[in-house]
């Protein structure tokens, strides 16, 4: 009966971490939309997210649709298969789609009807992400392209195979994830108030995490190889990284600055103030 009950119970966690990830793009943009307004945040986030939902929609389209990379993986995974299931593939081209949505709000407000708003430039930081990233990918795929071995189906560990580029692809999101709060974390503590960030994307978020760590850990368990967990590092890491954000986040609704409704001139961005400054005088 055990044996039955855990892959359903898998199956259920990971539809229910797709439902709450997946509603968790949706309070932000209605938030945005209801407010005619992206005051109070930045376009750092949903700017990074979009880089980071395009290398996850790539890394899990390529374990669970290629044969080349679903056979080196189990070449060095004991013969195991990715844990990546298709609700993950489509979790991530859901995400990346909301992404460009809320991205559009902050690059196009008059196509919104939303009033100006001085966070809709990156800052250094993402950008420099974002650059790292796509830098790192193209250094890892020429190395893989130089490999004679590249597409060796057996898929010796010594060698650089097509499953190493697919990994660097996952790693962006994960780096992503370690990154993409930030900036939002300081506009808020230098507002001293979250007004204009939605506390319900948290929530759904951190939900989310939980059940997709669970899922992991259960199909694991039934495969009785951990490796699992360690194939798959990005889907681990980015929802243990995620829920540590999210409790931040929630410290700061619920505890730091409950109630407050910010102050009269509030920082979008996490640019210096001077240039703030430049652009309110602009």
């Amino acid at each position: 009966m055990a044996a039955g009950f855990l892959p359903f119970l898998s199956g259920l966690f990971g539809w229910v971490y797709f439902i709450c990830w997946s509603l968790s793009f949706y309070p932000q943009s209605i938030l945005n939309f209801s407010r005619r307004s992206t005051s109070g945040t930045t376009v750092d986030f949903p700017l990074i997210n979009c880089l980071g939902f395009s290398a996850y929609l790539a890394s899990n389209f390529a374990f669970y649709y290629s044969p080349l990379i679903r056979a080196q993986y189990g070449a060095r995974h004991h013969g195991l298969t990715p844990t990546v299931a298709f609700n993950d593939v489509t979790f991530a081209a859901h995400g990346l789609l909301l992404c460009l949505v809320t991205t559009s709000q902050y690059f196009f407000p008059r196509a919104w009807g939303f009033s100006p708003s001085i966070g809709t430039r990156p800052s250094r930081f993402i950008l420099g992400i974002f650059v790292g990233c796509v830098a790192g990918v193209a250094l890892v795929v020429f190395v893989v392209l130089g490999s004679p071995e590249r597409s060796n189906y057996e898929g010796a560990s010594s060698s650089w195979l097509w499953l190493d580029a697919v990994y660097a692809v996952s790693y962006v999101k994960l780096i992503v994830t370690l990154t993409k709060y930030t900036p939002q974390l300081i506009v808020n503590y230098r507002n001293q108030s979250t007004v204009g960030w939605s506390i319900s994307q948290i929530l759904l978020d951190f939900s989310g995490g939980i059940l997709s760590i669970s899922q992991q850990g259960i199909d694991s368990y039934l495969q009785g190889d951990w490796s699992g967990i360690t194939g798959n590092p990005a889907k681990f890491y980015l929802g243990n990284v995620s829920m540590i954000y999210d409790l931040m986040f929630i410290t700061q609704h619920y505890v730091l600055y409950r109630g407050a409704e910010g102050k009269a001139e509030e920082t979008d961005s996490l640019l210096g103030s001077s240039t703030d400054e430049e652009a309110r005088a602009a």
